[in-house]
């Protein structure tokens, strides 16, 4: 794991665009070798995306794996070039609201798309912030991702563990949170709400956290530019009248959004994750079909 982050070290000198391409090229590799992730992508855009061919959808999967591999080697940009490089790539739609999040508690919703670090890296250099933050497996790396995320203004990183009440602490103590909403992690502080119209374990934090600490949700998404220009951060306008009375209401008004930002970029939606992994009593899953002819 030294090697590999050396290797990221020394790419990063590299122009984005000989960068990007490197980044596309072993995306396509992956995609060939990867069978299990490849069926796993397959299988979502078969669930979301019912009109298109199977051989669209086959090169959509390309296309993501192309992707997500560009957004990995390409973090290296994000963890060790300057802030003045940084600023030439990041183009910010529209300008960051900084009076905005001052104003009130904020939570700054970024959904799983493949340039997500992109949106907390911009984020990162103008105003202290917190996230959620998963240990990884790999000391190296886990220290690496630590430092790059954490490399600008000073920023706070919550497990799971932590529970919700150190993430409403922060909130109320004026620290904005970087949220991911939109992963399976089970039934536990989930409801089961429609994306792309498949009903989908989706937890209520968001909802939650913003009814309880009063704040406003305001959505941020990170893409790449054409021709491996950069990227671009859209801050959205805060959410009117969220998340109201009804829980389930608005965790399936913010499905609804997310689902508009997919068909918007759908190759760099993160595809590769068991998305509709949790499964109502009685439903079989999506991802463990039996082979054609097996009993099983």
């Amino acid at each position: 794991m030294r090697l590999l982050i050396g290797l990221m070290w020394l790419l990063h000198w590299l122009p984005l665009p000989i960068l990007g391409r490197f980044g596309a090229g072993i995306g396509n590799i992956l995609f060939l070798v990867m069978g299990p992730r490849r069926k796993i992508a397959l299988t979502n855009l078969r669930l979301c995306m019912p009109e298109l061919t199977e051989q669209q959808r086959r090169t959509l999967a390309r296309q993501h794996f192309q992707a997500y591999s560009r957004s990995v080697w390409e973090r290296s940009i994000l963890w060790w070039a300057s802030e003045a490089r940084l600023n030439r790539l990041i183009k910010k739609v529209p300008a960051f609201p900084g009076q905005q999040i001052a104003d009130k508690p904020t939570i700054l919703l970024c959904p799983h798309f493949v340039c997500l670090d992109v949106a907390g890296a911009a984020t990162a250099m103008e105003i202290e912030a917190s996230s959620m933050y998963v240990q990884q497996k790999n000391a190296v790396f886990d220290q690496a991702l630590r430092n790059g995320r954490s490399r600008f203004k000073p920023s706070r990183l919550f497990t799971r563990q932590d529970g919700i009440k150190t993430i409403l602490r922060a909130l109320r103590d004026g620290l904005p949170y970087f949220m991911l909403p939109d992963m399976d992690f089970g039934e536990k502080d989930a409801e089961f709400v429609p994306f792309f119209g498949v009903p989908a374990a989706t937890l209520t934090a968001t909802a939650r956290l913003a009814m309880a600490a009063r704040a406003q949700v305001i959505p941020v998404i990170a893409t790449f530019l054409p021709n491996y220009q950069g990227w671009q951060v859209t801050y959205y306008p805060a959410w009117d009248d969220y998340p109201g009375d009804d829980v389930t209401a608005a965790t399936r008004r913010m499905n609804e959004f997310i689902e508009e930002r997919v068909r918007e970029a759908p190759a760099e939606y993160f595809w590769t994750h068991k998305r509709f992994k949790t499964r109502p009593a009685g439903e079989a899953s999506f991802y463990n079909q039996p082979k054609q002819g097996s009993t099983a």
